[in-house]
């Protein structure tokens, strides 16, 4: 599926990643997602893509954002929208399709193979365009958990579909791994994260 030769760039949506991994019981740990793809070509970028609350003193993903943006990814954040539905719950939203989407386009001249980490079928068109330009393109998601995260028309349209569940033992760590929670005013330890 991948070929030591070809240049790669990753594009993580995170709060997908997030769930999904979730739902599989496990966290991410990103410097091992990062070693494993340097071994399988050239790792050209790894995005990460989140909206942020703003208006918060402290935000939880603020600590994994900020070891992101040191640690070897690029970090794409915008503020999320909060909005009270019809039923007067406050819900907040934060969609960075676009983003990862533009930004994907702008690199099919120098990408051989982009990994999304996402199951969102809103990515089908995206995955198509790249595929016209004659780049492979690689989706993670999950058909192991109840209900499956990846979109079957996405996953359908992929070059290569990758179950996170099978990546677990390679970039992943168990929800007891977590070190313990470091006061608000320390910078994570590399460790941390």
């Amino acid at each position: 599926m991948f070929d030591s030769r070809e240049k790669i760039a990753l594009f993580i949506d995170g709060a997908n990643l997030y769930a999904t991994s979730r739902s599989l019981g496990f966290d991410i740990d990103y410097r091992k997602l990062l070693v494993f793809f340097q071994k399988k070509g050239y790792l050209l970028r790894a995005n990460y893509y989140t909206a942020i609350i703003e208006d918060q003193e402290y935000s939880s993903i603020r600590p994994l954002i900020d070891w992101l943006d040191y640690n070897g990814y690029k970090v794409v954040t915008k503020p999320a929208k909060e909005f009270t539905d019809a039923s007067g719950r406050r819900k907040i939203k934060g969609n960075m399709d676009i983003e990862l989407a533009i930004d994907a386009l702008e690199l099919t001249e120098f990408v051989d193979h982009y990994v999304i980490f996402s199951g969102d079928g809103d990515f089908r068109s995206l995955v198509e365009a790249l595929q016209r330009r004659g780049r492979k393109v690689t989706v993670v998601s999950t058909m192991s958990s109840q209900p499956p995260m990846i979109a079957d028309d996405l996953r359908r349209q992929a070059d290569h579909f990758v179950d996170l569940m099978t990546l677990r033992a390679d970039v992943g760590r168990e929800l007891s791994e977590r070190p313990p929670r470091r006061l608000e005013t320390q910078e994570p330890a590399d460790d941390d994260l």
